[in-house]
């Protein structure tokens, strides 16, 4: 019995932890003001045939806060990544000198700011809605277990601590994301 109790907390644990990686990926695919070589990261490129994602053909960097790098390692590829690019349809304009492609990352407006905020809000939301549902498992499962009263709520109330902390700790992840989008 005492196993099937840590199966099920260590596996809700796990669950919540898994909800909170995947709001920190999400929110890096949201922009902030600055450049980010996870801008493009999405970006496919047709090589030799077969789509290929753009980190696998190129070196992406951000010599500055506004311009992102894309050295590839074959100069033939360079109007294939100017076209990945365009059919991401991310809003960039890319250009090339011969050598690399280069993108010039334009300032976020004040409106364009506030939509990247909202959006970034409905992600956490996602994430608390997917830490509320590993909680009414854990309670489910732990309804199902054959155990005392007294246990049940002991074990109830040590998942509810859980959720409470992995709330709060989306919220932070949150606020620290949208500060960062707000700062012009």
């Amino acid at each position: 019995m005492e196993d099937e109790i840590d199966f099920i907390i260590d596996g809700t644990k796990e669950a919540m932890a898994n909800a909170l990686r995947h709001l920190e990926k999400q929110l890096v695919n949201i922009r902030a003001g600055k450049a980010s070589p996870s801008m493009v990261g999405s970006v496919m490129v047709d090589y030799y045939g077969s789509p290929t994602p753009l980190s696998q053909v190129a070196n992406v960097n951000t010599p500055d806060g506004m311009t992102i790098s894309i050295q590839p390692w074959e100069k033939g590829l360079i109007p294939e990544i100017e076209r990945g690019i365009h059919l991401a349809n991310l809003g960039f304009n890319p250009m090339n000198n011969g050598e690399s492609v280069i993108i010039n990352v334009p300032p976020l407006t004040e409106e364009r700011r506030k939509d990247l905020a909202k959006q970034a809000k409905a992600v956490a939301e996602e994430a608390k809605i997917g830490v509320r549902n590993d909680r009414k498992n854990a309670n489910n499962d732990l309804k199902n277990l054959d155990i005392s009263e007294d246990l049940k709520k002991s074990l109830e109330e040590d998942v509810q601590e859980m959720t409470d902390t992995h709330i709060k700790k989306i919220d932070e992840i949150l606020a620290k994301k949208e500060k960062e989008i707000m700062t012009v």
